[in-house]
């Protein structure tokens, strides 16, 4: 089985920075793409970033402002959020696509805990 342990959240001004963490563990045999979405309440959970190979994906919203990351040999994906604002304020999650064995015939997605991020005006 696969764990994913986001950290990082917590309660910022507006103009401030966070940085989100997600460590993958358990049986990985490879990560072919990782992402971050979010949930506002109320809201749909929408995308704010993803990251497989070496491209990158951002909702336009976040442009500019947030950069994903990953370090391969920890497993472990970033999201650096910069100049935040009120409207940032969401449950981030992380979703990671990866193969468990060698014999994985296709791509399964785990989806992080959630971690609440909240920007005050």
């Amino acid at each position: 089985q696969v764990q994913l342990v986001e950290s990082g959240g917590g309660l910022v001004q507006a103009g401030g920075s966070l940085r989100l963490s997600c460590a993958a563990s358990g049986s990985i045999f490879s990560i072919n793409a990782m992402g971050w979405y979010r949930q506002a309440p109320g809201k749909q959970r929408e995308l704010v970033a993803a990251i497989a190979g070496g491209s990158t994906n951002y909702a336009d919203s976040v442009k500019g402002r947030f950069t994903i990351s990953r370090d391969n040999a920890k497993n472990t994906l970033y999201l650096q959020m910069n100049s935040l604002k009120p409207e940032d304020t969401a449950v981030y999650y992380c979703i990671v696509r990866l193969k468990e064995t060698a014999r994985t015939p296709y791509d399964n997605s785990y989806w992080g805990q959630g971690t609440q991020v909240t920007v005050s005006s």
